[in-house]
């Protein structure tokens, strides 16, 4: 199913999942095209990423910000075009990258709205190595990590958009890299086209073993993307001063209980003081969005000079987004994933 160019297709919160969502959380409605008042533009959605984020948003447990409300349009990174606007600084046919929703259009305003001018040469990596999970990966690495030349740095989900970005940067600053990831074919590319030094399958017998024969001076820095059994075994071969920047717990999204097994916070909170770690979680655009000019800048240098390597999975139709995403928080996604929503 195409685009209207006189109503709005929009998928909206049915329900609370219990769980991982499944066929009944989001429910796809149509609309009449929304009328753009003062001050306002209209969007044309042409992209919408799918990001792990999006499962926490689902639910009403406590968190860093509201919960999409039952009814209310799914919330998602968008790259769209500029429909009509009188908003200054936007034109029509401009390129935006914005906060539009899982909806073929959206209103806006122009508060938080990157204008991309009318020619961008890749306009959907802005919702990647360009846009959210690019500065996470820049910021969580270079600002919390505090990498220094030759040190170890291990990254979990090392294929997916932010491990992937991560580990590339890791080895432009001089770090020896490993990656986690699942499965041999993730783990090939980390190492063959991302130039990881190398990659553990997590899914494979004997992962501890492996991890730590990869690690044999230790762990420096860990960047955090997964959680549960990964940071076990990540956890003993920690050193002194490590530093965690923790970005997601993609293992733990769709749990309804606490994992089985003995309580480690005190072995957790006792190695923290012995050996003087450092462990933060971040909200990127909270605590790192001032620096996004500075990010865009090198990023996009480092993208242009080849130094960094880029791989997205484009899904056709808004009406596969939710299937989409629900593969994506079971590890099925290979990169990057985005949703094209124009024919």
């Amino acid at each position: 199913m195409t685009q209207s160019k006189s109503h709005n297709r929009k998928f909206v919160l049915a329900k609370r999942p219990k769980g991982a969502p499944d066929d009944t959380t989001l429910r796809l409605e149509t609309e009449d095209l929304p009328t753009p008042g003062k001050g306002q533009m209209l969007l044309r959605n042409e992209y919408l990423s799918l990001d792990p984020y999006m499962r926490g948003r689902m639910s009403d447990a406590p968190s860093y910000v509201a919960p999409v409300e039952i009814g209310a349009v799914m919330v998602g990174g968008t790259v769209a075009q500029v429909v009509s606007s009188d908003v200054k600084g936007f034109s029509e046919g401009d390129w935006v990258q914005a906060f539009g929703g899982w909806q073929d259009y959206a209103l806006s305003d122009g508060t938080g709205v990157i204008n991309m001018g009318t020619t961008p040469e890749n306009p959907s990596w802005a919702l990647g190595v360009l846009g959210m999970p690019g500065l996470t990966a820049w910021a969580g690495l270079t600002r919390i990590g505090q990498p220094k030349a030759g040190e170890t740095l291990v990254v979990a989900g090392a294929s997916g958009p932010v491990g992937a970005t991560v580990g590339q940067i890791g080895k432009i600053l001089g770090l020896h890299v490993v990656g986690i990831a699942g499965g041999a074919a993730k783990c090939a590319h980390v190492v063959d086209t991302l130039g990881f030094d190398a990659c553990i399958d997590y899914k494979a017998d004997g992962f501890p073993g492996a991890l730590k024969a990869a690690v044999p001076d230790g762990i420096d820095i860990y960047f955090e993307n997964v959680g549960g059994a990964v940071f076990d075994a990540v956890l003993p071969l920690l050193n002194t001063s490590a530093r965690i920047p923790v970005c997601g717990l993609i293992s733990q999204y769709n749990a309804t209980s606490l994992p089985d097994g003995p309580d480690r916070m005190n072995l957790l909170l006792g190695m923290i003081l012995r050996k003087r770690m450092t462990l933060r979680g971040f909200i990127v655009f909270d605590d790192f969005g001032h620096l996004y000019p500075e990010f865009a800048k090198q990023m996009g240098a480092w993208v242009k000079a080849g130094k960094v390597q880029y791989r997205e999975e484009v899904i056709e139709g808004l009406e596969r987004a939710p299937a989409a995403l629900a593969g994506l928080l079971k590890g099925e996604a290979f990169c990057k994933r985005v949703v094209k929503l124009t024919a």
